[in-house]
């Protein structure tokens, strides 16, 4: 078995940002292997994240972004439960990197839940007419697989949440909150984002 040091511990932390402890434990549980103790502190920040889902968050930033050409700005309203985790600065970076993303790709909605009822019927007529004329002959499951599926892209492309976070795109801006609400342990919101461009 792998001998778990104190260099382990620190690279795994610097790598996630998870406490100490968590490092640690995480590391013992997967025999010094650094990919899947990632995995194990993943998995640890989203139980968290849905633990702390349904508590208050009264504090929070609004934070604002305005791009070096003055012609595009995005204010962003991120909320915790705390004033002290409000002041944290990955929390800040946080707002930030949410504020970048709605800068860089205009998303129209914040979440699956806040795409207007209109939205997905128009969305869905259009993929169901699309996949009924590309997949005639195949079995109706098949067909409906698709269409959940080409729903699924429609939401990754309109809803914020669940576009690539652009201070690292290896992750949604949704699983980088799960992974700050399991690092801080405080609910996290998003609560809403207006993004302004000129002449837009």
């Amino acid at each position: 078995m792998t001998e778990i040091d104190a260099k382990m511990v620190m690279r795994l932390r610097e790598m996630t940002g998870a406490p100490m402890m968590d490092c640690k434990a995480a590391l013992k549980e997967t025999g010094g292997d650094m990919d899947k103790a990632k995995d194990v502190l993943r998995k640890k920040g989203k139980q968290v994240a849905d633990k702390a889902s349904s508590r208050d968050v009264k504090e929070g930033l609004v934070y604002a972004y305005q791009h070096h050409s003055g012609k595009l700005g995005v204010l962003v309203e991120v909320v915790c439960e705390t004033d002290f985790v409000a002041r944290n600065e990955d929390f800040k970076a946080f707002c930030r990197g949410v504020a970048l993303t709605a800068a860089a790709y205009s998303p129209i909605f914040l979440n699956r839940e806040s795409v207007t009822a209109e939205a997905i019927a128009k969305e869905k007529a259009i993929v169901t007419e699309m996949a009924n004329e590309s997949m005639k002959g195949k079995p109706q499951s098949v067909i409906d697989k698709a269409i959940d599926g080409r729903l699924d892209k429609f939401y990754a492309e309109k809803c914020l949440m669940e576009k690539q976070y652009v201070p690292d795109d290896s992750k949604t801006v949704e699983q980088v909150r799960t992974e700050l609400v399991g690092k801080i342990g405080e609910n996290i919101q998003v609560r809403r984002f207006f993004r302004v461009e000129l002449g837009g």
